[in-house]
């Protein structure tokens, strides 16, 4: 048997995900890493921390599986994505990364407003600190860096440790997201990088997803170098695992936030109501196009409930307490910590709760928390539908809070949506380590997807209820708007 990791970086953890030539999860390992947030709400983690954990849940899932590490043919690398990253070209850090949450770029996106139409039309990226050429343009000035030195996001960063320096590469999916990449000529854009004063000597090449990225022994973990063969953003892998390969087909990753993203097949498709248009991936020579709404808070909203009120002790106490919400409470959570992101776009909001009345509780709070994430993901897919001009009949979802039954039928319910929840957790890693996979030829597509189990749930909140909810949720909403 022929196996496969995959590396899933993600915003919370580092996952090494092992997975046998026919798709089946073998074993996991993870560490989590700091996030360190200062006075000023600033968010940032350790990047050498990042690779560290890298190597260690490698060793750990080989070292638990028992499996022969000489049968590990291939890895696939899965990352979050906007968070940014500067390094010099011995593999030192020259700052800690700025994470995708982080908004402390702000002053350097304002102050190229007056090219935020340009911009959008080159990138399909509407102007925000959100992404990487503000929070690049952030850390050149603070750091002022001599050259050379590389710029990137976190699978750059991964691939240029892991292959000592030897490659500086990204895909397709991770380069759309920077704001530096023109996705009409599909190159870095001469005319954004000075723009955001990037050189582009700094930026990576690159490369199909499916490329080969270098080889790997994980600082001499394995006896032999293995082919990096799979690398894309973490919610594109997510995409692919699910099997949305082809146009009209749409997910929606529950993580720290979330993620919805349509394909939109082969040709550009410019966004008018406050989305992202992305590239889905590039494989073989071809790219495909996304439509893509982030919203920075859902499962951080249930962290937020654990760590910051006290309220719950665990994730999982969250569907417990609010099921013993009141129902005709109307409390509405805007979970505003950081901003709003897709498709509302407004970095100086703040976090409200509204509505509440004298009776209103720990219950009344929990389901509230828990229906925030479900009104974002709706006012994502309205203007999903505005700007791809179809009506979506299905959407397959995936992450940690989709094993919360009580926020999934209520996000079929005010979605008035079919929702195709995956039993598996681990779509991102199942995205790169199926793509590995496919790329390295030692796993077959019909094997891989054939597999692939599913909650299904669909809409049953009479009409004029869910108008109620609605009604209130775009009250609130108003109110910071």
């Amino acid at each position: 048997m022929k196996y496969i990791i995959a590396i899933d970086q993600s915003t919370q953890a580092t996952k090494a995900v092992l997975f046998d030539e026919t798709g089946r999860m073998v074993g996991r390992a993870d560490h989590s890493h700091k996030q360190m947030i200062n006075e000023h709400g600033w968010v940032s983690h350790d990047l050498l921390e990042l690779y560290q954990n890298t190597i260690r849940s490698v060793q750990d899932v080989v070292t638990k599986t028992g499996i022969d590490s000489a049968s590990i043919k291939a890895v696939g690398i899965s990352n979050q994505r906007e968070t940014t990253a500067l390094w010099d070209k011995n593999g030192n850090p020259l700052e800690h990364g700025v994470v995708w949450q982080c908004v402390r770029a702000k002053e350097e996106a304002d102050g190229r407003m007056d090219y935020k139409d340009m911009i959008q039309k080159k990138t399909g990226l509407p102007l925000s600190p959100y992404y990487p050429a503000a929070k690049m343009a952030w850390l050149l000035h603070k750091v002022q860096p001599k050259e050379p030195y590389c710029l990137g996001t976190i699978d750059s960063w991964l691939v240029y440790k892991l292959t000592h320096g030897d490659s500086f590469y990204t895909d397709y999916s991770n380069a759309s997201r920077t704001q530096l990449f023109n996705l009409h000529t599909l190159c870095w854009d001469e005319e954004l990088c000075r723009l955001f004063h990037v050189p582009m000597a700094a930026l990576p090449k690159v490369m199909d997803s499916n490329a080969c990225y270098g080889y790997t022994d994980f600082d001499g973990f394995l006896d032999k170098k293995i082919p990096i063969h799979g690398v894309m953003g973490d919610s594109h892998a997510a995409l692919f695992g699910q099997k949305c390969h082809c146009k009209g087909m749409a997910k929606a990753t529950y993580g720290t936030g979330s993620s919805i993203m349509m394909n939109v097949g082969s040709s550009f498709v410019i966004s008018n109501a406050g989305l992202a248009t992305s590239l889905a991936w590039g494989i073989d020579g071809k790219v495909e196009y996304v439509l893509e709404g982030n919203i920075h808070y859902a499962g951080a909203v249930i962290s937020w409930l654990q760590n910051d009120l006290n309220l719950i002790s665990s994730a999982s106490e969250a569907e417990e307490l609010a099921r013993r919400a009141n129902p005709e409470d109307g409390t509405i959570l805007i979970p505003a910590f950081t901003g709003l992101g897709a498709p509302y776009w407004k970095e100086d909001a703040k976090a409200m709760l509204w509505g509440m009345s004298r009776t209103t509780g720990r219950a009344e709070i929990a389901k509230a928390a828990l229906d925030s994430i479900a009104y974002q993901v709706m006012d994502v897919l309205r203007a999903m539908e505005t700007d791809s001009d179809c009506n979506l009949k299905e959407l397959c979802v995936d992450g940690g809070p989709t094993k919360n039954s009580l926020l999934m039928q209520f996000q079929s319910d005010i979605t008035q949506q079919k929702l195709r929840a995956a039993k598996k957790e681990e779509l991102s890693a199942i995205g790169a380590a199926y793509l590995a996979g496919l790329a390295a030829g030692i796993s077959r597509e019909d094997e891989l997807f054939g597999q692939m189990e599913y909650e299904v749930y669909t809409p049953s909140m009479e009409l004029e209820k869910r108008s109620k909810y609605v009604e209130r949720w775009n009250d609130a909403l108003s109110m910071i708007m």
